[in-house]
């Protein structure tokens, strides 16, 4: 099930190396990508005005923008959601925030036909972000808790009897996690992609999940880190 792309949407992700932004405007899908490590803050907004000019519409006729709330880097977050602030505030815009590891198994489903997906971002310090998805009409839908964890902590619970694919950068740091299970590496997708979260996205519009800019909520899963509004916004 493909799931159709009724809103205007501008989702925008810096929360590992890769940096994207997306755009659906009138059933098209427009998008710009990159693996640019410590450029997040130079590459965004050139891409975001790219896929504007190329869709021909503005910022202000845009229904929502959708950022990636984490987890991932505290510096790539704190760019995603600080840019998307300034973006939403300007033109008084909805927000939806929406996970990297939700995005990524996202284009694992759309693109790739997988039903079941592992995902894990290397997090540092002998970690790993990771979360289960399985296929629901076409949507990446959360098996249990995005988590924080070691390597050997990672407990699988969805069907062994069948493929799970995986996705993401802690495969790469840590290969033995590809010895959990029936795991197959989706090579295609190690980084969160801003063309996953349009889907997610817009079934969140659909079910009345955007929120004021006031209410960005990044997920750190990590405790020691807080998020501060711009200033006179607190």
């Amino acid at each position: 099930m493909t799931i159709q792309l009724t809103s205007s949407i501008l989702a925008l992700d810096t929360c590992t190396e890769s940096c994207s932004a997306a755009l659906s405007y009138q059933g098209q899908v427009f998008s710009r990508i990159a693996d640019a490590p410590r450029e997040h803050s130079q590459r965004l907004l050139p891409m975001i005005d790219e896929v504007l000019k190329e869709a021909g519409v503005s910022l202000a006729s845009l229904d929502a923008i959708a950022y990636g709330r984490g987890p991932g880097s505290f510096t790539g977050i704190r760019i995603c959601t600080s840019m998307t602030q300034g973006l939403a505030l300007g033109q008084d815009l909805p927000v939806i925030g929406i996970s990297t590891l939700a995005a990524m198994a996202q284009m694992a489903i759309s693109e790739h036909g997988a039903k079941q997906v592992l995902c894990a971002i290397d997090a540092r310090m002998n970690e790993v972000y990771w979360a289960q998805f399985v296929d629901a009409n076409g949507v990446a839908t959360l098996v249990g808790h995005e988590q924080v964890s070691s390597p050997e902590l990672i407990e699988l619970t969805m069907d062994n009897n069948h493929v799970t694919q995986a996705c993401g950068t802690g495969f790469d740091a840590y290969p033995q996690l590809l010895n959990l299970g029936n795991l197959q590496r989706l090579m295609a997708v190690n980084f969160p992609d801003a063309r996953g979260m349009l889907t997610l996205a817009q079934v969140g519009i659909t079910a009345g999940q955007t929120t004021s800019v006031d209410d960005l909520a990044p997920v750190y899963l990590r405790d020691t880190v807080t998020w501060k509004k711009l200033p006179g916004r607190e």
